[in-house]
């Protein structure tokens, strides 16, 4: 198959998981629900993701696949880190309160094996928070900020820019952000992030 004609099937097959995760939740969430709603064939879903807990890593991989892009080719340049920590900001948020990612978590909240929201830890934070902790040991090391523990800087930053945010919109407690909240919200948090972790004013 062509991999323009497996990427449009791709798509389809995606976008059927995330109709059929909302009407049935996680656990109602077949494979052969989503191939007859994506109009595929059962065995094409085995194939490409083995089983329904790969189908849904996949879903999960993909919703931080930007996010993940822009840590790598970051960390591969020559970009200040603080630079790159900045522009991290309004896209991980973005990623976080989006309609797809609350969708995934309402399922995870749901779903009494705790398959989903594994995926969702091993594809997303466990990922994506190492990646940062590179771009913070890279800022410490140039100088631009001071701290013990990385993993204790990483939670602190994801704190400042994500609080509980996402559960209340989980909940249904915070509406959805328009692009000038999230980078309202992201540009404090750096902000915030340097006071508390830099070693001078920046």
């Amino acid at each position: 198959m062509r991999d323009e004609n497996r990427a449009s099937r791709q798509e389809k097959i995606e976008e059927a998981a995330y109709a059929v995760l909302e009407a049935k939740g996680y656990a109602g969430a077949s494979m052969l629900a989503i191939a007859k709603a994506a109009r595929a064939s059962n065995e094409t879903l085995y194939n490409w993701y083995a089983d329904k807990n790969g189908l849904f890593k996949a879903l999960v991989l993909r919703n931080a696949e930007q996010v993940k892009t822009l840590l790598e080719d970051g960390l591969r340049s020559d970009r200040h880190p603080l630079d790159i920590l900045r522009a991290l900001g309004p896209h991980l948020l973005a990623l976080l309160v989006s309609p797809r990612a609350i969708q995934l978590n309402r399922a995870a909240a749901a779903d009494p094996t705790g398959e989903l929201g594994a995926a969702i830890s091993e594809r997303g934070r466990e990922a994506v928070g190492p990646l940062i902790g590179e771009v913070l040991e890279r800022a410490r090391r140039e100088g631009a900020l001071a701290f013990d523990v990385t993993g204790e800087a990483v939670g602190l930053y994801l704190n400042l820019l994500v609080g509980d945010l996402q559960i209340r919109r989980v909940i249904g407690r915070e509406p959805p952000l328009d692009v000038a909240a999230i980078n309202r919200r992201a540009e404090q948090a750096y902000d915030r992030f340097l006071r508390l972790s830099s070693q001078s004013a920046m």
